[in-house]
């Protein structure tokens, strides 16, 4: 979504028991879901553990449950509830929720997020893991992300991040679409 400014603090997160489940998971864990990596070359150094994704089907979106939901939604959906509940109008969808590792040394080259659900969806990082070595750039300007802290980010706007460093960088993305934010406008709210 277009949120007029590159990056948004959206305030601090209590990340140690995230971080302890997400640490938890075994290494087959990050490979069951591979679409992501499949479907778009700039993924193609990350891999995923995916609890939530859309179908995409515009502007009929359609979510489901992915592999990754019972592994993480006791430790990671209170967080992602709260940040909602404290930033955004109630009542809209959870269209992707996940934990995304980008491995050490690697990239994601600048990009914007095209689908329509992209346009309509707040993209929020909640960082776990990273390094001094690992820069996220939006529209052209370098970002610290902290761990400890949640941030929404203009995804329509060119992004993207290098790890320059010796381990992986771990966040947990999820973007939320505000309520009535895919019904085609027939005018008659004019």
């Amino acid at each position: 979504m277009d949120i007029a400014v590159p990056v948004k603090n959206l305030g601090p997160v209590d990340v140690a028991p995230l971080i302890k489940a997400v640490l938890a998971q075994d290494e087959a864990s990050w490979f069951e879901q591979d679409y992501r990596q499949k479907s778009y070359d700039v993924h193609k150094e990350t891999s995923s553990i995916v609890m939530i994704f859309c179908d995409d089907e515009w502007p009929n979106v359609s979510t489901f449950k992915d592999k990754g939901w019972d592994k993480l939604e006791s430790a990671l959906m209170p967080t992602i509830n709260r940040i909602i509940a404290e930033n955004y109008p109630a009542g809209g969808t959870i269209l992707r929720a996940m934990v995304a590792r980008l491995h050490p040394k690697g990239r994601i080259t600048p990009h914007v997020d095209a689908k329509p659900s992209f346009h309509a969806g707040h993209r929020v990082h909640i960082p776990l893991v990273t390094n001094p070595a690992c820069r996220f750039t939006v529209d052209g300007r370098p970002y610290k992300f902290e761990v400890g802290q949640a941030y929404e980010i203009n995804n329509q706007k060119p992004h993207s991040v290098i790890n320059n460093g010796r381990d992986n960088r771990l966040h947990i993305i999820f973007d939320y679409m505000p309520k009535g934010m895919n019904e085609e406008d027939d005018g008659s709210s004019r």
